[in-house]
């Protein structure tokens, strides 16, 4: 699923698309590196990680939702945590709160 987020390369843009894993310590980056005209990029699309079993979705930049593709992958939404949102809001969540 994160590879067809890096595959995806907009015209308009010069980057590099780095794919970081880390699989022994349960982490998993996106990151865009490079120029948009004379405006530095360095941003990070996707943050996941992986702890006490769930997923926990750390940073989140595209539209339809990370959370949301894997559910449709067929991932419960008792196994993802939305890490990006304050611990108080997460229980207000259709998906774990941690």
């Amino acid at each position: 699923m994160m590879q067809q987020y890096a595959d995806y390369q907009p015209d308009y843009e010069e980057f590099e698309t780095q794919l970081l894993f880390d699989d022994e310590n349960g982490h998993y980056y996106l990151m865009r590196i490079g120029w948009n005209d004379d405006r530095r990029i360095h941003a990070c699309l996707l943050h996941l990680d992986i702890k006490t079993g769930k997923i926990w979705i750390q940073k989140d930049g595209t539209e339809e939702g990370i959370a949301n593709e894997l559910v449709a992958q067929g991932v419960p939404k008792e196994d993802i945590v939305i890490g990006y949102r304050a611990p108080f809001e997460r229980p207000l969540l259709d998906f774990a709160a941690a």
